[in-house]
């Protein structure tokens, strides 16, 4: 392959960090070039797109929004399909339902020129499950060209499972309950706000939510079968999702040991914040793009241990940043699959372990 770039669809909540981070690591990523794909030419959104195109980033468009972009002072170079073709790896964020539409309408031509398609947690069935750390070891360059990156909750469930009931190698898990406690909308969205609290609906019988049912399918991929139950509600706040946990293991533990392990994962920030507005705060302070990249933000004060073997708590789901290692690392891992885990070592400093 002569050049290695790598085309980012879409510019949303997923799209646009992540199409930055690729920009600002380009060198230590061994990437050439980035592109990415936006398709309507809108006035309110050209601060976004300028701001991408000064990092390097090139941009794609329909062939019949050439003129509208030309208009607000933006210059596509290419059309969709034509950054489609050229791209090594196709990183798909638009909303849900558009990964499969595009898939199906233009991924699939382009098997034997791209090395690999992603899209996010909203599009299930799209590809294998991923979700970095969890179950890179599964992952088959003969038969795995369409991945899908777990959605953000269930990153944060399925790091809080491998780290307390699988990391010593057994399956050391008898059941697991989580309630996902979601804001509302994203920070960036101007619809679909709550007015008060709401709860949600158990759509799955086994497994209650998605989160659970995604989770349990995450860790199939490895042909280990958990009982995990989820529920989800929305709170009319944009600041942070909370999830809820509850672990019944089958070794007793100790909450030194439990404190430990998440110690040990650098995917796993610890926090003695209970407020959500402070971690949410601390981000936008110091993380890149304004996100923690961890995949988890656990609140010490919040654990319990009960029984010696049920494990209680509350941790922070980062949403717009904890699938962004996911992303990037299965991107290299087409492009580099014998050295993705030394190239994405650039992003370590990024990751904090307190919050």
């Amino acid at each position: 392959m002569s050049r290695r770039i790598v085309h980012v669809i879409g510019t949303g909540t997923i799209g646009e960090p992540l199409i930055g981070l690729l920009c600002n690591f380009k060198k230590d990523l061994g990437i050439d070039e980035v592109t990415f794909n936006k398709y309507t030419p809108l006035t309110t959104d050209r601060s976004k797109v300028s701001n991408l195109l000064k990092r390097g980033a090139r941009l794609s468009t329909n062939e019949d929004k050439f003129d509208g972009f030309n208009n607000i002072g933006l210059k596509a170079e290419f059309t969709s399909e034509q950054a489609i073709e050229r791209a090594s790896v196709v990183i798909d964020c638009t909303p849900s339902g558009f990964g499969h539409k595009n898939k199906k309408e233009f991924y699939e031509k382009h098997l034997d020129s791209t090395l690999g398609f992603i899209a996010q947690g909203s599009e299930f069935g799209f590809g294998k499950m991923y979700a970095r750390g969890i179950n890179d070891s599964i992952l088959d360059h003969d038969k795995d060209k369409f991945i899908q990156v777990v959605s953000c909750n269930t990153h944060n469930l399925s790091t809080i499972v491998k780290t307390l009931a699988l990391s010593d190698g057994n399956d050391n898990l008898i059941e697991g309950r989580f309630n996902l406690i979601r804001r509302a909308n994203d920070l960036s969205q101007t619809s679909n706000f709550v007015p008060s609290p709401q709860v949600g609906k158990h759509g799955d019988d086994v497994f209650g939510t998605h989160h659970a049912r995604d989770a349990h399918l995450l860790f199939d991929t490895m042909n280990i079968k958990l009982n995990l139950f989820s529920s989800a509600m929305k709170l009319n706040t944009q600041y942070m999702h909370i999830q809820h946990f509850y672990l019944k293991v089958k070794e007793q533990t100790t909450m030194q040991s439990i404190i430990s392990k998440f110690e040990k994962n650098d995917r796993i920030a610890l926090t003695d914040k209970i407020n959500a507005n402070e971690v949410f705060s601390f981000g936008r302070d110091h993380g890149h793009f304004g996100r923690i990249l961890n995949q988890s933000v656990v609140s010490v004060p919040s654990l319990n241990l009960r029984n010696g073997n049920e494990i209680t708590g509350f941790c922070f789901t980062p949403q717009d940043g904890n699938s962004l290692l996911s992303s990037i690392a299965i991107t290299e891992w087409f492009l580099y699959p014998n050295s993705y885990e030394d190239k994405i070592q650039c992003l370590k400093p990024l990751f904090f372990d307190e919050v």
